[in-house]
């Protein structure tokens, strides 16, 4: 008789975090439906907010920190096949037939970055500062990519180096008017 790869002697090895795989832009709705249909309690999905250039200017986004994905803490053997059964749900993280635990410790360091109330989400405001390279996302230098030489003391404006007619010259433009060029999620920490 052939035992299951799940199978373990020692009750509770399998109980852990585990990194649930989702359909995308769909992590909350999914992290919910494995709480409400598979009956796990504790599900984790931080969430941010931040400001992207678009073509109609500078929108707030919110997106799941870990595209794809969410953690839940669950006994493998017991519940495997109804959190996979899940709405919104594509699986449980697998590497053939290993399912790699998170490590407490990381999923409550990472609960410590967020705020403590279920389904808020995190701004993220990236700073600027001299010298940081940002490009103009409205206006007439609309897509400009320039050098931020100073900050002005009223603290919603900036001053740009800008190449104007073969010389190098400063111009102040509006804080909100320009953002830098990195993702977001490096921003984090």
């Amino acid at each position: 008789m052939q035992e299951s790869s799940l199978s373990l002697s020692t009750s509770g090895l399998l109980t852990g975090w585990y990194c649930v795989r989702t359909r995308p832009k769909g992590e909350h709705i999914a992290a919910r439906s494995v709480q409400q249909f598979a009956h796990v309690e504790q599900v984790f999905c931080p969430r941010i907010r931040f400001e992207k250039p678009t073509l109609r200017g500078k929108v707030w986004f919110v997106e799941a920190l870990f595209p794809g994905y969410f953690f839940a803490y669950f006994d493998l053997e017991k519940d495997l096949r109804v959190v996979n059964a899940s709405p919104s749900v594509s699986g449980v993280l697998r590497f053939a037939d290993f399912y790699p635990q998170i490590h407490s410790d990381y999923i409550s360091e990472l609960r410590g970055e967020f705020p403590d109330e279920e389904g808020s989400v995190r701004v993220i405001r990236p700073g600027i500062s001299p010298g940081d390279e940002v490009v103009v996302t409205e206006g007439a230098m609309k897509g400009l990519k320039t050098v931020v030489t100073r900050l002005l003391s009223s603290g919603d404006r900036i001053a740009v180096l800008l190449d104007w007619l073969g010389q190098e010259r400063e111009a102040e433009v509006q804080l909100r008017s320009v953002s830098r060029p990195v993702d977001i999620r490096q921003e984090i920490r």
